[in-house]
């Protein structure tokens, strides 16, 4: 018979609206399990983003340890996303302050340590800059044999939102994510092109909140504070989920076409800096390595996220 024990993920955040979602999903899963969750700076700065992922886990009753990661991408100047997110990154009410702290171990040290340490290969669900991760690898390349792979929310086959070419976490640092991707670990990515599918149209919204938990309503509201920037840059019914397909894949793989191909990330100063760039057909003769989510079946991904959220406090 499977082994009924849940499968352990490292989750590496940036919370941030969509991650509080993605975090949550995890922890209502009986299938994998959140082990430990590394910060990283992306949507809204260091400080936000840990005291953010703190807050849902608390809230949550996840007791999984946290560990702060490093404050900025390795050779660029760092940028936010409160723009979408708000100042704090959660603008939650419902969520109250923590009442503990990280841990005192870095979240580099962490990951060497720990993926040397495991006798499994670990999943990694990356929903921020790859920063910490590029650094684990560059520090300690043995822990790539320790790493079943790393599924992260980030490019784009398509548009780009953070510039006309390039999406937010692959701008904000594209050397680390250029470094993950040829690093050897296997990658599934998910990127805008797929992401910006899974929209929370007003009726998804009132499904979340009508559900008979403290937890719908709450996560309701977040989407709702979300929404506005959806409906004036994009022209969308509602904000898009971007990090939770990530876990959704995880749960349901079968809720996403998924293609291999070869992907590398536009490191040069210019009009498509940060640009992920799809070898779709192998025209360079590279090898594949990355597993790209191409399209969403969006009614089930929104059944399943209904369902999980449904099973919190």
């Amino acid at each position: 018979m499977p082994s009924l024990t849940p499968k352990p993920i490292l989750f590496d955040c940036d919370p941030g609206i969509d991650d509080a979602f993605a975090i949550a999903m995890a922890y209502a899963s009986t299938s994998i399990s959140i082990e430990a969750v590394t910060t990283t700076y992306g949507n809204v700065g260091l400080d936000n983003t840990t005291n953010n992922a703190l807050r849902v886990l608390e809230w949550l009753g996840c007791d999984a340890p946290v560990y702060v990661g490093v404050p900025g991408a390795l050779l660029t100047e760092t940028v936010d996303a409160s723009g979408y997110h708000g100042v704090s990154g959660l603008e939650a009410p419902g969520i109250p302050e923590p009442t503990r702290k990280p841990e005192a171990l870095g979240a580099i040290p962490f990951l060497v340590d720990h993926l040397r340490s495991v006798d499994e290969p670990r999943t990694i669900v990356a929903t921020g800059p790859l920063t910490n991760l590029a650094m684990a690898l560059q520090l300690a390349p043995d822990i790539a044999d320790k790493i079943e792979q790393v599924v992260f929310m980030g490019g784009s086959t398509d548009f780009g939102n953070d510039s006309p070419a390039a999406e937010f976490n692959m701008m904000s640092d594209p050397h680390a994510a250029q470094i993950v991707l040829t690093s050897g670990v296997a990658t599934v990515m998910f990127g805008l092109n797929v992401t910006h599918q899974v929209i929370a149209t007003p009726a998804r919204i009132d499904a979340l909140r009508s559900i008979t938990n403290s937890a719908g309503p709450v996560f309701a509201d977040m989407l709702d504070f979300f929404s506005a920037i959806y409906i004036e840059r994009y022209g969308f019914d509602g904000p898009v989920l971007h990090d939770p397909c990530t876990v959704a894949w995880l749960l349901q793989p079968e809720l996403f076409a998924t293609e291999n191909m070869r992907v590398d990330v536009d490191t040069a100063q210019g009009l498509s800096y940060g640009r992920s760039v799809h070898d779709r057909w192998g025209i360079a003769g590279l090898t594949q390595n990355c597993e790209v989510a191409m399209n969403a079946d969006v009614d089930g991904f929104f059944e399943l996220l209904s369902d999980l959220i449904g099973r919190l406090k």
